[in-house]
């Protein structure tokens, strides 16, 4: 579900799509981003996510997602789906597909351990480890803003290894 920014944004704002399915966790870092001055879109899923990015009339400058998403209650196996759901890493690469410009970064409990239980042994993402504090989240998006959109796509990331930046 799309929880768009209430606060009116500067014209120099950009706009974060932050995907949690944690309440709090999302109440959090969305109250602290707003503050700093971003627009935050907020999903609770990697399909309403997907679904953003196809649809958003506005630029989308970082996908900031748990890397561990709930899985849906139901969904039939299907290759022509553009909405699956899926865990992070699989939304950055079909967010980029959809949104070349797009800067990612995941964030994770233990990202060590939870990257590898997806089969994801390096990546060249950002990774914000939780717990997350109001000004580590801050400083972080600000630097992944900074940094050049990553070149990531399905048929490069399978079987390759891609440096991990750790985070937090």
């Amino acid at each position: 579900m799309l929880k768009p920014s209430s606060s009116e944004p500067s014209a120099l704002a950009r706009t974060i799509l932050f995907v949690s399915d944690e309440m709090t966790h999302a109440q959090l870092c969305r109250s602290a981003l707003e503050e700093a001055g971003f627009i935050v879109l907020w999903t609770n899923g990697s399909s309403d996510a997907l679904k953003v990015c196809a649809h958003h009339d506005g630029p989308i400058h970082l996908l900031l997602t748990d890397l561990v998403l709930p899985p849906p209650e139901f969904q039939l196996a299907s290759t022509v789906n553009p909405f699956p759901h899926v865990n992070g890493f699989e939304l950055a690469i079909r967010a980029i597909e959809t949104r070349r410009d797009l800067r990612v970064a995941l964030m994770c409990k233990d990202p060590e351990k939870e990257l590898a239980a997806h089969g994801i042994s390096r990546t060249r993402l950002p990774v914000l480890t939780k717990p997350i504090d109001r000004q580590n989240l801050v400083s972080f998006v600000q630097e992944v803003l900074r940094q050049a959109p990553p070149m990531l796509s399905r048929s490069n990331h399978a079987g390759t290894e891609h440096e991990t930046e750790w985070f937090g």
